[in-house]
């Protein structure tokens, strides 16, 4: 019996048609799949139905892996592989895995021996880095910055350090709702020459990508209120 696969499989992000954000062995690979790990059940089966619409949904197998899941149960989301059954990974945006639920069931399946599949697909965080300018060489993801006020203005200078210190772009992400509060703290906390990138709504009609010195964004009007956005703090090789 061949060795049961975790594929992991990516979502279109923004409004793109399906077609062209992912490829054929996106489509492919869940037409196969009857099991699926997925953030949210009805989210997963719309979309496992625009892929395959003639899949029989009562013959999906879906565990729900979110912040809600407990942790003891989450091992036991790969026990059809032990039936030869491979299963997928299904992202909520996306890639799994990545600022997205998923690293510990790829761990999981590493330790039973499972062949571990990525399968191609957008990452908000990679196309924002590619449209801004910065340093492509040498960046971190930070994920979320603190709530808290005093934490976060501690935070965004230690980034900002970072970066003329060392060129390496810092990128970090925040809820939609926050968005617009992130963008003005940067605009009071970082220094009038520091650059920052701000992606927003990638792949979808209301994208918006600019590169600038906090000093022009401070006369940019823009509201990200309720928009899903990646702010990296960089430099740039154009001055």
């Amino acid at each position: 019996m061949s060795i049961p696969v975790l594929f992991l499989i990516p979502t279109p992000i923004g409004d793109d048609p399906l077609g062209s954000a992912l490829p054929d062995s996106v489509f492919e690979t869940v037409s196969r799949l009857d099991h699926f790990i997925v953030e949210n059940e009805k989210t997963a089966r719309k979309f496992i139905k625009s892929i395959c619409p003639e899949k029989d949904q009562s013959s999906i197998s879906l565990f729900v892996l979110n912040q809600h899941t407990n942790q003891t149960h989450i091992p036991s989301f790969l026990d059809p592989c032990s039936q030869g059954f491979s299963i997928g990974l299904l992202s909520e945006a996306g890639c799994p895995a990545v600022a997205d639920p998923g690293s510990e069931i790829v761990a999981i399946a590493h330790h039973r021996g499972l062949i571990v599949k990525p399968l191609v697909g957008p990452s908000s965080i990679l196309l924002a880095l590619m449209s801004s300018g910065f340093n492509g060489q040498k960046f971190k993801f930070n994920g979320y910055l603190p709530i808290d006020k005093k934490e976060r203005k501690i935070e965004i200078k230690r980034l900002e350090r970072k970066v003329y210190e060392s060129q390496e772009a810092q990128i970090f992400i925040e809820t939609p709702y926050r968005s617009q509060g992130l963008i003005e703290d940067l605009m009071k906390i970082c220094q009038d020459e520091t650059m920052v990138c701000v992606a927003c709504d990638l792949n979808s009609p209301q994208e918006f990508i600019g590169s600038k010195s906090i000093s022009a964004w401070k006369n940019h009007k823009i509201d990200l209120t309720k928009r899903p956005c990646i702010f990296i703090i960089g430099d740039t090789f154009y001055n």
